[in-house]
């Protein structure tokens, strides 16, 4: 096969995390050291900077900047949640996307996101394919929500995941240094899948967990949870619960009175307050003293937390899609297989974007005890290797040096 020479654009969608900027600097660093790679671009806020003209010369980045990246958190090159439309209906933004591939020869794309990123990424690939225009296309994985399909595991979860089960180790201590009792409910990120909730499992197996964990998975019954948490402050005198956003009750309506009217651009209902919902509940049920905590976008932006097997099998997703793309693979997601037989062994693996897009990933529900208000084993096995290592975050002033990019637009 003839080597394919052109430019890259490389973009990032949907909610940051500790580590989608690992993923971006292994493609951006394994495309700029390509001899088939003549330009590397990045998107200024996902497919919008494509469609804007929006485009980042990477090729311009001071090296030891980019590098920095491996420990940045959020999306430094900007995110979107913008939904392009099915190209058989309005293939007016695949015109454009095909306009701006030709002004700069794009030959590569690089899309870095979750679900929604992957339909993005999809439908893409098909129309370049469809109309003639060579362009390989590879899906590079992020969501801390881990429900990504075929993967093992998603990049950023891990991260997200020893943020949460270290808070909840900090939280269990701070709530017991009273003689008086105190219920504590802290709410982690999840709409639809309880993988961010289900960490705080992690906290249980060093003793300093929480007490009840309730997912979305299964349908969440207020009189039960009320009988639970009553129980344990009276034989503890403390009760902490771990609940995920998007616990809904068995008619699907969400327990959150947060659900509003808004949407983000993916027709997804805000959730949020549930915590403070729950407290007041409880309060009134019990009398006793309640704290409500909402560990929101924490959860996703703690770099100083990150987990180096996290950091490590990010930059491998990122690399693995540009070597990928270069050996001639095209419309493809990189996700990682992997093996905990004896110890932990992670490998890249290849999946069909078609496959991927618009599936979600749930925790299975025999990983839930049977009175669905905590987890069993199988998912500590399945998450504590994936938390293990420390970030080489450097430090100015004993405050974290992230990365500070020039962002020198193409002409």
């Amino acid at each position: 096969m003839s080597v394919l020479k052109g430019a890259c654009i490389i973009g990032q969608s949907g909610g940051p995390s500790a580590v989608i900027n690992a993923s971006c600097y292994g493609a951006i660093r394994t495309a700029l050291d390509s001899d088939a790679i003549t330009k590397v671009y990045g998107a200024a806020h996902g497919i919008k900077g494509v469609l804007d003209d929006k485009l980042y010369i990477m090729d311009e980045e001071d090296p030891a900047e980019l590098e920095l990246l491996k420990y940045t958190p959020s999306s430094a090159l900007g995110s979107c949640r913008y939904k392009i439309a099915d190209p058989d209906v309005d293939d007016t933004d695949y015109k454009r996307i095909l306009e701006i591939f030709k002004k700069y020869d794009v030959r590569y794309f690089f899309y870095n996101g979750g679900n929604d990123s992957m339909d993005t990424c999809n439908k893409i690939s098909k129309y370049m394919s469809k109309v003639g225009y060579e362009c390989r296309v590879m899906g590079i994985p992020k969501t801390i929500d881990n429900d990504l399909f075929g993967t093992d595991h998603c990049p950023g979860f891990a991260s997200a995941a020893k943020y949460i089960a270290t808070s909840i180790t900090e939280v269990y201590l701070d709530a017991r240094v009273y003689d008086t009792g105190m219920v504590t409910i802290i709410e982690c990120m999840g709409r639809h899948a309880g993988w961010l909730t289900a960490a705080a499992a992690l906290a249980c197996e060093k003793g300093q967990g929480p007490d009840l964990i309730y997912l979305p998975e299964v349908d969440f019954d207020m009189d039960s949870f009320l009988a639970d948490v009553t129980r344990i402050y009276k034989e503890q005198g403390n009760c902490i619960v771990a609940v995920s956003e998007g616990i809904h009750y068995a008619d699907g309506s969400f327990v959150s009175e947060a659900k509003t009217a808004a949407t983000d651009g993916f027709g997804h209902a805000q959730l949020g307050g549930l915590a403070a919902m729950l407290a007041n509940v409880v309060k009134e049920k019990t009398g006793a003293k309640v704290r409500g905590i909402e560990l929101s976008l924490l959860q996703r932006c703690a770099a100083h937390c990150a987990s180096l097997t996290d950091i490590e099998e990010s930059f491998m997703a990122g690399k693995t899609a540009v070597e990928s793309a270069i050996s001639g693979i095209t419309d493809k997601m990189v996700g990682f297989e992997c093996d905990r037989t004896n110890g932990y062994v992670c490998k890249p693996k290849l999946f069909g974007l078609t496959e991927v897009a618009n599936y979600e990933k749930k925790v299975p529900v025999e990983w839930i005890n049977e009175a669905h208000n905590g987890i069993l084993k199988p998912f500590i096995d399945y998450a504590m290797p994936l938390i293990q290592g420390e970030t080489k975050l450097p430090r100015e002033d004993g405050l974290p040096r992230f990365a500070r990019l020039k962002k020198v637009l193409a002409k």
